[in-house]
């Protein structure tokens, strides 16, 4: 009974706390600001594109708890950064810029976190710029979120300077204006501002914590205690529909207590995590009930982020949510995506290894400690783990269980690379590995047609990122280049064609005649091929020869390179050679046919591939995503509409006139816009963009 007291004292003394918000909001200086407010001599960390895209963990001491806090990227590129700061995470603080607002970034994380439950807290950054006061912030985040966004800060200013802050709940002055945080009794006119602001928070409180006590006394004119008023902030903050606001200062530490103080107060801890845990039974998926913050019951962890280094190998940050987990502990390591997101990745197969715990360290400021064990509700960092990857369970190897992953957006910004030269070869296909465990959000595949290797990724941002990895982690030099699409070739009219091969050496020679008509099918139609021929003018075992040879060109194809389909060829008469005919000579003939027929004026196409898109925009930004479509020769299927105030736009777009879609949707829709693509099928491609492709294929010949 005293262990079981120890560890749940143990684990409600922990706080995991993330930072969310856009680039520029101030979420990262605050982050530094809340560091240096528990570590002395703290200089912050130098700003590199690895750091501002990375996400950062830290544990600092707040009073009795330990607080570890994360500071997630706020580019919308790296949202795999993100998910593992929310995996990890208890509750969120979500960083607002007073000059900014928010953006759809932030409004669809937003609204993400409410599906889930998460508790969340709001920071308002930059009130000392002079371009914005309070009053009008809060009124434009409750504009948004609702009334259930309450201060339970509210700012003292001189001038345009934030010099402490007003507690709403204790009703006295967090004052810095000497230079260091003094608590003092409020004046008139601060404890005026307090009950102009007091009732909604407390009334928001009450409400949320439905403690109905708690109400009667209230509406009798009880006057509620500090503690009591606490408390049931925590119980508020809980059911994911209350957010209070903390006020902060950008440049100096006025708000760091305030806020270290509402996360340590009123911030659920571990035991309280919302989780959902999975066993895989029979090739599919079953929920079970989830043990949350018993030291002593079954492990329960996910690895939320992966890193690799050429030297030091692969490391795992990792979220522990039940039980104990010590260096040297067998356990099993599992993944299974497909079951979740309904489709298989090669980069990420589904698996279930025993693996062993390697060195663990708990993230601190500035360098890491080192620990034999850590329990439910630490975040530790893991080395020497080889099975283990972003988003895997660990659990016990006789009980596994899977902790049910948040699904990821798809990477859409394809980025085609080669090796810069023969040594880079070599190294080129461990280090797209090595990225691709590292992040989820980025897919590497092969195109077995243009032979491109491409890297699936999140925005132009990121693809920087991934490439100057490849040169200054793994040593490997690549070179971009555009994106080849996969055309096909086809024949838009009926043709006919004669075909020959005959050569007389003097010896045993080749001979083979055929003649041919070829009319197009619809569109995946394929291939069909017809033997009409009659009266033994090509011998029955020449006739499947014909086809191969027929068949062979196809995959070469004919006018620009491209494999031509959706045509049906009849073969319909020919001749042949009792001594000198052949299997090959047949092929050559049948081969020869096909591009006679071909050449013919005006009786071939190429086709280009066309995707199904689906796009999701603000409803303001409908007409200029509709406008777009139809710029980039897409065809508009249809338009729909959300709960949320998104268009919902349906069309065929050209692959080729999407390869910076992931890019020009962003701009066209200030962030707001997302997309979705499916490969739909071949249409013609436009005669004047033929004729280009068709004069760039022959141009190597010319050569």
């Amino acid at each position: 009974m005293s262990s079981q007291a120890n560890v749940s004292q143990a684990v409600s003394a922990i706080r995991n706390v993330v930072l969310v918000g856009s680039a520029g909001s101030g979420k990262t200086t605050l982050y530094e600001h809340l560091l240096k407010s528990r570590v002395p001599g703290y200089r912050g960390e130098k700003m590199d594109p690895e750091r501002t895209a990375a996400l950062a963990v830290s544990s600092i001491n707040v009073g009795s708890c330990v607080v570890t806090l994360l500071d997630a990227p706020g580019h919308p590129d790296f949202v795999g950064e993100l998910r593992a700061g929310l995996r990890g995470a208890d509750g969120a603080i979500f960083v607002i810029s007073a000059s900014d607002g928010v953006d759809a970034a932030t409004e669809a994380l937003w609204h993400e976190c409410a599906a889930v439950g998460m508790p969340r807290g709001i920071a308002i950054t930059k009130l000392d710029d002079g371009r914005s006061d309070f009053a009008a912030v809060l009124t434009q985040l409750q504009a948004r979120w609702g009334t259930a966004v309450q201060p339970a800060y509210v700012p003292v200013t001189q001038g345009e300077a934030i010099t402490g802050n007003l507690s709403l709940v204790s009703q006295s002055v967090h004052d810095y204006s000497s230079g260091k945080r003094v608590r003092r009794d409020a004046s008139p006119d601060e404890i005026a501002t307090i009950e102009e602001y007091r009732a909604a928070l407390v009334e928001g409180i009450i409400q949320e914590s439905e403690d109905d006590s708690l109400m009667d006394r209230y509406l009798e004119g009880d006057v509620l205690k500090e503690d009591e008023l606490v408390e049931d902030l925590t119980k508020a903050i809980y059911t994911g529909r209350f957010f209070p606001v903390v006020p902060v200062n950008s440049l100096n530490e006025v708000g760091t207590e305030e806020l270290l103080t509402v996360i340590k107060n009123a911030f659920p801890n571990p035991s309280r995590h919302r989780l959902t845990v999975s066993k895989v039974v029979g090739g599919a998926v079953e929920t079970i009930d989830a043990e949350v913050g018993d030291l002593d019951g079954p492990l329960a962890a996910e690895v939320i982020r992966t890193t690799s280094d050429q030297f030091a190998g692969r490391g795992c940050l990792v979220r522990i949510y039940n039980g104990m987990m010590q260096v040297d502990d067998s356990v099993m390591v599992s993944g299974y995506r497909s079951l979740f997101s309904g489709k298989e990745d090669p980069a990420h197969p589904d698996h279930a290894d025993v693996d062993k715990i390697g060195p663990m360290s708990v993230p601190g400021v500035g360098e890491n400690t080192p620990t034999p064990q850590a329990g439910a509700g630490q975040i530790v960092f893991v080395t020497k783990m080889t099975k283990a990857e972003t988003s895997d369970t660990l659990s016990p190897k006789d009980s596994p269980v899977l902790v049910n992953p948040w699904v990821l957006p798809e990477p859409l910004l394809p980025v085609a690379i080669r090796a810069a030269s023969r040594n880079d070869e070599d190294k080129l296909p461990v280090a797209l590995n090595r990225l691709a465990v590292e992040d989820t959000t980025v897919r590497v595949e092969t195109d077995p047609e243009t032979k491109q290797t491409i890297v699936w990724t999140m925005g132009q941002a990121h693809s920087d990122l991934l490439l100057a990895r490849l040169k200054d982690r793994y040593g490997v030099n690549v070179v971009s280049e555009p994106i080849k699409v996969a055309l096909r070739e086809t024949f838009v009219a009926p043709a006919a064609a004669d075909g020959a091969h005959v050569k007389q050496s003097g010896g045993h020679g080749q001979y083979a005649k055929c003649s041919i008509e070829v009319e197009p099918l619809e569109r995946g139609a394929g291939f069909e091929f017809v033997d009409k021929i009659v009266g033994g003018v090509i011998p029955r075992q020449f006739i499947p020869s014909v086809e191969k040879g027929i068949r062979a060109q196809l995959e070469k194809g004919v006018v620009a390179g491209y494999p031509m389909v959706d045509i049906r060829v009849k073969l319909v008469f020919g001749k042949y050679h009792p001594v000198d005919s052949s299997d090959m000579a047949f092929q050559m003939a049948g081969a020869q046919a096909l591009r006679e027929a071909a050449a013919k004026p005006g009786v071939t196409a190429l086709l280009e591939p066309i995707d199904d898109v689906t796009v999701t925009v603000d409803e303001q930004y409908m007409g200029v995503i509709m406008t777009d479509v139809s710029g980039r020769r897409g065809q508009l299927v249809g338009t729909d509409a959300d709960d949320n105030h998104h268009a919902i736009i349906h069309a065929l777009i050209p692959q080729s006139e999407l390869s910076k879609y992931a890019i020009d949707l962003r701009g066209l829709a200030r962030g707001s816009g997302s997309f979705t693509r499916e490969f739909h099928g071949y249409e013609i491609m436009p005669a004047m963009m033929a004729q280009q492709v068709i004069a760039a294929a022959k141009e190597p010949a010319k050569a």
